[in-house]
C-alpha cells in the first residue's frame, strides 16, 4: 500500500506542475515582448520515470522484503521551451510591430493548452482516487482487526 501511495503522490506532484506550466502559457498567450526582447515561448513539462527506492525517506518503516522492492513513480525532470511556430499578425498600430507592420505573437495555442490542462486535471483526479482507495482499504483492514 505504501508503494502505491508513493506512486500516486509523484503523479499528483507532476500533474500539479503541469497545470502550473499550462497556466503560465495561457497567461502569456499574447505577450509579444519579454525581457529578452522576443515573444513569449511556450513551455512544456518533461516527465520521466523515477525510482523511489533510492534516497526516499517517505514512510520509512521496515517491512523487510515487501518494502525493499523497487517501485516506480514519475518526476518532472525539466521544463523546455518550444522555439518554433511563432505567429505573425498584421497590426501596424501595435508598438511591437516590425517595419512591415507585423507583430510576432507567441507560439501558444490556447485551445491546445486547455486540452493539456484537462489532461493534467484528470491525471491529478486519478491519483487522488488511488489515494482514497488505499485509505478505504486501510480503514477496512483496521476495522477487521478491531473485530477480532
Amino acid at each position: 500500500m505504501f508503494d502505491a501511495l508513493k506512486i500516486a503522490a509523484t503523479g499528483m506532484s507532476a500533474s500539479r506542475q503541469m497545470m502550473d506550466v499550462v497556466a503560465e502559457n495561457i497567461a502569456n498567450a499574447n505577450t509579444t515582448m519579454t525581457i529578452s526582447g522576443e515573444p513569449y515561448k511556450r513551455k512544456d513539462v518533461v516527465v520521466a520515470a523515477k525510482d523511489l527506492n533510492e534516497n526516499d525517506d517517505i514512510l520509512t518503516v521496515s517491512f523487510d522484503e515487501e518494502y525493499e522492492k523497487k517501485v516506480a513513480g514519475v518526476e518532472v525532470v525539466g521544463v523546455k521551451e518550444a522555439n518554433n511556430g511563432f505567429r505573425k499578425v498584421y497590426d501596424p498600430t501595435n508598438p511591437n510591430a516590425d517595419k512591415d507592420g507585423y507583430v510576432t505573437l507567441p507560439n501558444v495555442n490556447v485551445v491546445e493548452e486547455m486540452a493539456k490542462m484537462i489532461q493534467a486535471s484528470r491525471m491529478y483526479e486519478a491519483n487522488t482516487s488511488v489515494v482514497e482507495s488505499i485509505k478505504n482499504m486501510a480503514t477496512k483492514a483496521l476495522e477487521l482487526i478491531q473485530q477480532q
